[in-house]
């Protein structure tokens, strides 16, 4: 079962970003799947340098369309990407550090995600019909 549900309430109506942001949600799933289903440190390593990477690009993805586009909020919006990528490294060393201990990793895991989700929600959906407005589909 799936920890993070893409659901259209997600949708910015900006394909790329809206696509980033499902294949996040999928590399979060594939995350908590690997972690509950007890695999063993190398898949989670691979998994979760995987959701960390693709974090990074996605957020240099939609801060150059910020700054491009001229949003006023850009730099708001980018001090809220640091603390999430920043959030992504602690738990990727979290994982390293509690091998043993399944629950915490997935708790955190779903702390993280669930930043995401709300990050979606309110900040993203804060910019999108800005740059809607400016051609961005």
């Amino acid at each position: 079962m799936s920890a993070f549900v893409w659901e259209d309430k997600y949708c910015l109506q900006i394909a790329e970003i809206d696509r980033q942001h499902q294949k996040l949600f999928a590399l979060f799933n594939e995350l908590f799947d690997a972690m509950q289903q007890g695999h063993g440190d190398e898949v989670i390593d691979k998994v979760l340098t995987s959701v960390v990477d693709y974090t990074v690009y996605h957020f240099s993805f939609e801060e150059k369309l910020l700054h491009e586009a001229g949003y006023q909020e850009e730099a708001e919006h980018r001090a809220e990407h640091g603390k999430l990528a920043e959030q992504a490294k602690a738990l990727a060393q979290k994982l390293k550090a509690g091998r043993g201990d399944p629950t915490v990793t997935i708790a955190t895991l779903k702390l993280l995600g669930d930043w995401l989700a709300r990050h979606i929600l309110v900040s993203d959906k804060k910019f999108a019909p800005f740059l809607v407005a400016r051609g961005v589909h």
